[in-house]
């Protein structure tokens, strides 16, 4: 007789990489969506008078709207189920994209913008929690901090599309926009064959159902999980209750923490390099180039550590290593360093955090149970937006008004924060299952003491 394994006990299959593929879908459509407006905005200008307002807003609508996305799509996510929310929300994103075509007033894209961006924004909590509830334990972390790396890939690809569309002409910018639609199309059509999460089935008391799509996918001797899954109702305050309060402030802090400098250098990162006194020719755009190429490729060695060494010392030890970068890097920037130094340093710091950022998919879906998993997950990301907003908006003003130095400071101590953050809150979920690691939110520990017991005894 075959043992019986639990899904979390499967080794990597062809399942899971389609499934890593549904849910990558949300980050590279994030980074292209977001990447395709810059480019566009330059034609746009040349053809419309925009006003600084509405230049301001077509930039940053987008972003709006994806606070909003996160903070309710996660909670819709619970309600509703997984895939449901998947294929909404891809409908959604598809028609709006080719609706940007047509429209006649700025203010009409403003409006497009905002509810793209609620689109994307609640396609993170879908994704997050689809791909933790089927990844194995041991591979969990590296699927998770994975999808952060398709953000850049999008990026980059939207750069392309706009260089190639500019020589359409005047038009070109209607195209750049509802090129879009392409990408959301192929994820539409290829999300329809994907099975709806078994653990929210069985959290919503739907354990038949949980079953039948476990047994289809993984065999007749493989179960869901060891522990089972508790029906619970879906209430958005959950969050803030039974000890999830904590693990709540503590990832929107840390991950909060981790992108505010983040935005705030990369998006200016030729200027700094320029004030750094490589302003010859076009040294400043060469040295952005490859540091963007080497910060994706610190991401990972990240993904094989953080299932190796565990989660707490990969996100602890990175955010006091880039603090101590940054710090650095204020300290010499009036000294005329060698460029290789400075580009040195930049590596380190851009690569380490870029790394430290699959964390923001890790934690978020690990710590919270399955009826609150996209809810706590969408609201966490959510707020982060809101940093990585108020970095890109006031980085600029700080450097003009008090110099690169006291920039490059202050974001060292933004940072120096997070790893104390970290180090005095960080938990470690290390190979445990869904369940363990949503335990570690209850008071007292009991429920993971029960669980373990449970373990031995089977």
């Amino acid at each position: 007789m075959s043992k019986v394994r639990t899904m979390e006990e499967m080794p990597l299959s062809r399942f899971h990489y389609k499934m890593f593929a549904y849910s990558s879908g949300s980050t590279f459509l994030d980074g292209y969506i977001v990447g395709i407006i810059a480019i566009a905005l330059s034609v746009i200008q040349k053809q419309i008078d925009l006003s600084v307002t509405m230049i301001g807003l077509l930039g940053t609508g987008t972003l709006a709207g994806m606070l909003i996305g996160g903070v309710f799509g996660g909670y819709l996510t619970d309600l509703l189920g997984r895939k449901k929310m998947f294929l909404l929300d891809m409908a959604v994103m598809l028609i709006v994209s080719i609706l940007q075509f047509f429209v006649n007033d700025p203010m009409q894209l403003v409006i497009l913008r905002f509810i793209l961006g609620i689109a994307v924004g609640a396609d993170y909590p879908i994704a997050g929690a689809l791909m933790t509830e089927f990844s194995p334990a041991k591979n969990r972390g590296s699927l998770l901090g994975g999808l952060n790396g398709l953000w850049y890939i999008g990026y980059a690809s939207s750069n392309l599309v706009g260089y190639l569309m500019v020589s359409i002409g005047d038009t070109s910018w209607r195209w750049m926009l509802a090129s879009s639609a392409v990408p959301v199309l192929l994820m539409l059509v290829s999300r329809l064959n994907m099975p709806e999460s078994p653990r929210w089935l069985a959290s919503k008391g739907r354990e038949k159902e949980a079953n039948a799509i476990v047994q289809k996918i993984f065999g007749e001797n493989v179960i869901m999980s060891a522990e089972p899954e508790t029906k619970e109702k879906t209430t958005y305050l959950d969050m803030f209750r039974n000890g999830n309060g904590k693990l709540v402030f503590f990832v929107t802090a840390f991950y909060s923490l981790q992108v505010l400098p983040l935005y705030g250098i990369n998006t200016y990162i030729p200027e700094i390099l320029e004030k750094f006194g490589f302003a010859n020719g076009t040294r400043e755009y060469l040295g952005a180039a490859i540091l963007n190429i080497i910060y994706l490729a610190g991401l990972l060695p990240a993904l094989r550590l953080v299932e190796k060494y565990g989660r707490r010392p990969t996100i602890i030890w990175p955010f006091l290593i880039c603090s101590i970068a940054l710090i650095l890097l204020g300290a010499t920037s009036g000294l005329k360093m060698p460029f290789v130094f400075i580009l040195a340093l930049f590596v380190i710091y851009g690569s380490v955090n870029n790394a430290m950022g699959a964390h923001c998919w890790i934690y978020p879906f690990e710590l919270f149970p399955t009826n609150i998993r996209g809810t706590a997950g969408g609201f966490t990301t959510g707020m982060a937006r809101i940093a990585s907003s108020i970095g890109t908006f006031f980085s600029p003003a700080i450097m003009a008004n008090y110099g690169l130095a006291p920039t490059l400071y202050i974001c060292g101590a933004v940072l120096f924060i997070g790893f104390l953050v970290c180090l005095f809150m960080a938990p470690e979920t290390k190979n445990m299952s869904l369940t363990e690691a949503s335990a570690l939110n209850k008071s007292g520990n009991q429920e993971k003491e029960s669980i373990s017991l449970n373990k031995m005894m089977n």
